[in-house]
């Protein structure tokens, strides 16, 4: 991420907007059940807001550095990895839910993406979700991502990705330039 990238993501203005806004939205009723796996948590607004809502929480952060920041702020129910999202070293069916926020549009191409959630369905156990949100890309969006990574996701073709990963019941909403996803583990 570049600094203005860096600077909003760990700044209390974000935590605030997550906890009030973001994820009340995105996981508007969607039941996480007792084990939730978090994708690309970052710098962690999103983990201290469900660390508090459900049972254990294991997240994956590519980052080595985030992820050994991480490690020093969460709570006790929340076991930290270091990690690609798009090749986990999770065992198959080992969560009830999975779910990831703002960050897809930072992984490389489309076709990593997939793999992502091809990733997703394989640790999710049957009837688990997988749910989230990110941006949609406008001027202010792709100017505070000068010199990022930016691969936005298309809610008209996400649907269909999603299915080709292997879920079902896939419900795509945009809103506020946001989208929010959901999609069930058959």
């Amino acid at each position: 991420m570049n600094l203005l990238h860096n600077r909003l993501c760990k700044s209390a203005k974000w935590f605030e907007t997550v906890e009030r806004y973001m994820l009340p939205w995105a996981l508007e009723d969607v039941p996480l059940g007792a084990r939730t796996l978090e994708i690309g948590p970052g710098f962690g607004a999103t983990t201290r807001v469900l660390a508090r809502g459900t049972g254990d929480i294991t997240v994956i952060e590519v980052n080595p550095k985030l992820a050994a920041r991480l490690r020093q702020h969460v709570a006790e129910n929340v076991t930290v990895l270091d990690g690609d999202g798009a090749a986990m070293p999770l065992p198959d069916a080992g969560f009830d839910s999975v779910v990831c926020f703002t960050m897809l549009h930072h992984v490389p191409s489309v076709e990593q993406q997939d793999r992502l959630f091809a990733e997703a369905r394989r640790v999710l156990g049957p009837g688990g979700v997988f749910a989230g949100s990110d941006s949609l890309p406008t001027p202010r969006f792709r100017l505070l991502h000068i010199g990022d990574v930016m691969v936005p996701l298309d809610p008209a073709t996400l649907p269909e990705r999603l299915e080709r990963a292997g879920f079902t019941h896939v419900r795509v909403d945009a809103r506020d330039n946001r989208l929010r996803f959901r999609a069930s583990a058959g």
